[in-house]
Parts: structure tokens; C-alpha cells; sequence
């Protein structure tokens, strides 16, 4: 390490005993003489004797101590200091803290309404269901002129929630919107001896409200695109419920015991799908797919008694947004209660229904997915070379 102490003349300023390590390249230099003025690097020219020097090397040029060198170029402005106090995270407040990490709002658990706070939550996810509340407009339907029925008053003050939860961070409390509730399905009022509300299943809720926005939230005008994959052009006239939401499914109906009795086909539309569990289903898709093929008792005309028949149960439609209800309750007899299934159901984080599919929707299907495969084989290859590429650099 040879160093060295320098002057450096920049404009009518002169910075002295400036130490310079020739060892390394000027570059060097040139950083701690930004540190000293604020010059940027690439601005920088600084001169000896009529030579400039570079970054990577000193050249010909022969430094000693007291040589006096000449800098030329502008320095940034300095920075000038916060208008606003800065404030830390750990200082902050629990609501400052919310409102800087954009936490979503919360809702208030008004006694045992956890069924209803996370209803609302998981629609709130949805965009387009989220912004078509938030734009729901009453219709009058009754003679008179201001009479709104109480299913639009439901809708309504659920428009209140929305845009309260998206202007504050502060736990919300949706009173107006459970007493409307209250009002129109009396049974999610009920308490106990107590006088406390009483729980309630979040499904029935989640069945009830979906109800409601299918028959107050209009639907959305489809492009033929979005049509294509998503919907069929005749759900444009129908719900915004119906559009995201709805489920096709193709029912037909076997005689176990009459082979020849004709097969009964039937379509019907649904808004979710169950997964029934019980000791055999370990994984969510197996509980969906011993929910499509079930054994039903009915008469038979040809048998003429009743007989036990299939129903193969196949999807014709997939919604943007599939529901699945984990059906934990069932009913015992003997003790006349409902218990619930205390048992783990896995699933991923992407879930490919394409086998629940019937074949005509599978066909439209192939396409996309052949591209999503393909997609996802070129990212497992390039993951294999780069593995590869480092077992051979820790060989070498």
C-alpha cells in the first residue's frame, strides 16, 4: 500500500491532505472526492500537469505528497431536509400503522357476527362484484314512491360497508347493514336464554346474500372474448351473480338395477359446489368428486318399485370464481344434534377441476391449458439449468 497526501483544487474551493492510495485504481479517488463535494463520478475530470486521469489507472502520472490536483465539474444540489417530521414505524400508532401499510379495513364483531364479517370480507375480494355494489343505485317497486323493499335495503346498506371499509382503516361497525339483515331473515336474530346473539352458519348467510345481489346487481355486458371464456353471451343479461359466480352442471340419471330403463339427463345451475367429508376424503378434489356420482333411491317404471339409481354429475360452465362449501356438519340421530367433522381436508393453492369437466367443456379447455403446460415446462427447464450450472461451478 503506497499513500499519499494531495491537494485538490475544485472551482475556488481547495480540499488539503487528501489521501490517495496509488495501490488502487483512481476510481477511488474519484468516490471520495464525491464524498468531499457531492461532484458525481461521471462528472468528474481531474487534471495533472495537462494529463487526465482515468478511472482503471494512473497512467504515466507520478503522484507525491503536497502535489496540488485541479477538479473540474458540478456538484449536485444537496438534499434539502423533509418538510414533515419523519416518523417510524415503531413510533406510530396502531390506526397510523394501518394507514401507511394500506392494511384493508376491518368490521367490528357485533356479538357472534363473525359468519357475516367474513362473508362480507370474501366477497369484498372480488372486483367486479366489489365496484358493482359500490355503484348499486335502489329501484322503487312498491306504489309508493320512496318504497324499497327489504332486499334492497340489505344491498344498499351493504354499499355503505364497502365504501366505509375503503376510506378508513378503522374497525368498521355495520350496524345499519345487520339490522337490515335482522329484518328481513329473522332467524339471524336469534339469542339465546341468555340474551346473546346466537352463532350462525356462515354458508346459509353466504346463501342468502348471494340471493339478494342476484336479484339486485344487474350483470355486466360481456365482450365476445370474455364470452368465449368465461361465459356464454347468454348470461348477459342476466345477474353479475350468475355471470362470475354460476356453475352449469349436466346430471344423468342410471338404473343400477334395470339396465334398460332410459337414462334421465338434466341440467341445472348452481352457485357452489359441496365437499362432502367423510373417513375416505383426505383431499378437497376427491370430496368434489364423490359429491358429482352419489346413489339415489327413486321408482323405477320399469321395475314399477323403488330402485337405486346413479347420478353422474358433470360441469358444462366454470365460473371466475368457483365456491366450495366444506360441508363439517352432520346430523345424529340418536342424539338428535348437529356435530361437526373435526378433520383435516388438503388441497393446493391452484385447483384443476378439468376431470368434473363434461367433454364438450373439456374440449373448449385444451387450448389454454395446453399453453399454461407449456409455459410451465420452459420454467421447469430453465430451473433445471440453472441447477445444473451451479453443480458444475462448485465441481470446478
Amino acid at each position: 500500500m503506497t499513500s499519499i497526501k494531495v491537494n485538490v483544487k475544485w472551482n475556488k474551493e481547495v480540499l488539503k491532505d487528501v489521501e490517495v492510495d496509488t495501490s488502487l485504481p483512481p476510481a477511488v479517488l474519484k468516490a471520495q472526492l464525491f464524498s468531499l463535494t457531492n461532484v458525481p463520478i461521471e462528472r468528474q475530470k481531474i487534471m495533472i500537469k495537462g494529463q487526465t486521469i482515468g478511472d482503471d489507472t494512473w497512467g504515466k502520472v507520478n503522484l507525491t505528497n503536497g502535489l496540488t490536483l485541479l477538479m473540474m465539474g458540478s456538484a449536485d444540489p444537496v438534499p434539502e431536509l423533509p418538510t414533515e417530521k419523519v416518523t417510524f414505524l415503531e413510533d406510530m400508532t396502531e390506526a397510523q400503522l394501518a394507514q401507511h401499510l394500506q392494511y384493508p379495513g376491518g368490521l367490528k364483531n357485533l356479538g357472534n357476527t363473525c359468519y357475516m364479517n367474513a362473508t362480507l370480507q370474501c366477497l369484498k375480494s372480488v372486483p367486479e362484484l366489489r365496484d358493482a355494489i359500490k355503484q348499486y343505485h335502489p329501484t322503487h317497486r312498491g306504489q309508493g314512491a320512496m318504497m324499497i323493499d327489504g332486499t334492497q335495503m340489505i344491498a344498499n346498506a351493504l354499499k355503505t360497508t364497502y365504501q366505509q371499509l375503503d376510506v378508513t382503516s378503522e374497525p368498521y361497525m355495520p350496524l345499519t347493514l345487520l339490522a337490515s339483515i335482522h329484518r328481513e331473515f329473522p332467524r339471524f336474530a336469534e339469542k339465546d336464554d341468555h340474551g346473546h346473539m346466537m352463532q350462525q352458519d356462515a354458508n346459509e348467510f353466504w346463501v342468502q346474500l348471494m340471493q339478494i345481489l342476484q336479484m339486485n346487481i344487474p350483470g355486466k355486458k360481456l365482450t365476445d372474448e370474455t364470452t368465449t371464456t368465461t361465459a356464454s353471451s347468454a348470461t348477459n343479461d342476466k345477474s353479475l351473480i350468475d355471470q362470475y359466480f354460476g356453475i352449469s352442471a349436466r346430471s344423468i340419471m342410471k338404473c343400477n338395477e334395470a339396465p334398460e330403463e332410459p337414462t334421465n339427463a338434466s341440467d341445472e345451475r348452481l352457485l357452489q359446489l359441496s365437499c362432502f367429508i367423510n373417513t375416505d376424503v383426505k383431499y378437497l378434489l376427491t370430496g368434489l368428486k364423490n359429491r358429482l356420482e352419489e346413489q339415489i333411491t327413486k321408482h323405477s317404471t320399469v321395475l314399477n318399485r323403488d330402485a337405486v339409481f346413479t347420478k353422474t354429475t358433470h360441469l358444462s360452465r366454470l365460473p371466475a370464481y368457483l365456491t366450495i362449501q366444506f360441508v363439517r356438519f352432520f346430523y345424529k340421530e340418536k342424539e338428535k344434534v348437529n356435530a361437526k367433522i373435526l378433520k383435516d381436508v388438503q388441497y393446493s393453492m391452484i385447483l384443476d377441476v378439468f376431470d368434473l369437466c363434461t367433454p364438450d367443456l373439456q374440449k373448449r379447455l385444451m387450448p389454454a391449458r395446453e399453453q399454461i403446460k407449456k409455459a410451465e415446462d420452459a420454467k421447469l427447464d430453465r430451473e433445471r439449468a440453472k441447477v445444473f450450472i451451479w453443480r458444475m461451478s462448485c465441481l470446478i
